[in-house]
């Protein structure tokens, strides 16, 4: 923050200046001095702030999406958000998660390299709890995973990267997959230990049981689709076309909706004690003369004019006029 100095300390600078205590050459020197900055190279910037700003806006969307799978999978209440997004070493991260915790190795192709999403136990085990009918209570205490909680356990988290996938496809169509799940972060080891990586890190609550879902990305992971991260990408970007495939299965689910079509013989208006009145064989004058067209209409648009007639002992109306857009007005009494 720039010190805003008081009147009495620029008068004392003025007069320090006039009666030579003070050089003009001094005071450029000390504003030069204070426009460096310290730079850690063990804690190499990669990400920008607009970098670290697409980043939250992607997560906060695989979040909402995160909170409607499990909380369909796991029938109670889940609410998962994005706490904070930050770029540390990848060797920082390792040593601030438990020892005992739930690592879930990823790859997503076409972005080379693996990430990590990690799971506190607190919360894991409250998702198996729940899957297996508990009423989705941590455990007290945390032991090794068996072969039988490994594989729920892997089943529960290979489905949360299909919302992965969806959050990032404004960027890049990726198709994530599980390759390990691991529990001690000592045998994992996905990049250097000085590498820097994105962080996302996800407050989640299940039930009465809170903890984080941590997200390891490495910046040499999304180094090649870095530019697409910029505010530029996001609101400037083209329309993307479709490809050949899409058009042609909406064209064929176009293709099948059903539209209703109405062909009216005309129009009549009676009170209500006619109506009452009605019996077999009574005849109701029609405002439309007999040789005109019927109009028929698809939906409640008019669309075409006809002539009615019969096909096969089938009644049926013969098309006789196409009427375009914004011509039905001249047919409308």
């Amino acid at each position: 923050m720039v010190d805003v100095l008081s009147q009495n300390e620029i008068d004392a600078l003025l007069a320090a200046l006039n009666s030579g205590e003070m050089d003009a050459e001094d005071l450029k020197k000390e504003e030069v001095t204070k426009k460096v900055r310290v730079y850690d190279f063990k804690r190499a910037v990669r990400f920008s702030k607009d970098h670290i700003r697409s980043l939250t806006r992607i997560h906060e969307n695989f979040a909402r999406y995160l909170t409607t799978y499990f909380s369909a999978q796991l029938r109670t209440f889940v609410q998962i958000s994005v706490v904070q997004v930050e770029q540390l070493p990848y060797d920082e991260f390792i040593r601030s998660i438990p020892k005992m915790t739930i690592l879930n190795i990823f790859e997503a192709e076409p972005l080379e390299g693996r990430m990590v999403m990690e799971v506190h136990p607190n919360i894991a085990y409250a998702m198996l709890d729940r899957m297996l009918g508990g009423q989705g209570v941590a455990p007290s205490k945390i032991n090794n995973l068996t072969e039988i909680e490994t594989i729920i356990m892997e089943k529960i988290f290979s489905r949360t990267f299909e919302s992965l996938q969806e959050a990032w496809k404004t960027i890049i169509d990726i198709s994530p997959r599980l390759e390990a799940l691991e529990t001690n972060p000592q045998f994992m080891q996905i990049v250097s230990p000085n590498e820097t990586i994105a962080l996302i890190s996800l407050s989640t609550k299940i039930g009465e049981t809170t903890g984080m879902i941590n997200l390891c990305i490495p910046h040499v992971v999304i180094e090649p689709v870095m530019p697409r991260l910029s505010a530029h990408h996001w609101f400037v970007s083209q329309k993307k076309e479709r490809i050949p495939e899409e058009v042609e299965m909406l064209e064929q689910r176009v293709s099948k909706a059903k539209l209703p079509i109405v062909a009216e013989l005309g129009e009549s208006s009676i009170t209500i004690q006619e109506f009452l009145g009605l019996n077999v064989g009574d005849v109701i004058s029609l405002s439309k003369p007999v040789g005109e067209g019927l109009h028929i209409k698809v939906g409640d648009k008019l669309k075409f004019i006809g002539s009615p007639g019969s096909v096969k002992d089938r009644l049926a109306i013969q098309l006789d006029e196409v009427v375009n857009e914004g011509a039905g007005e001249e047919y409308d009494e």
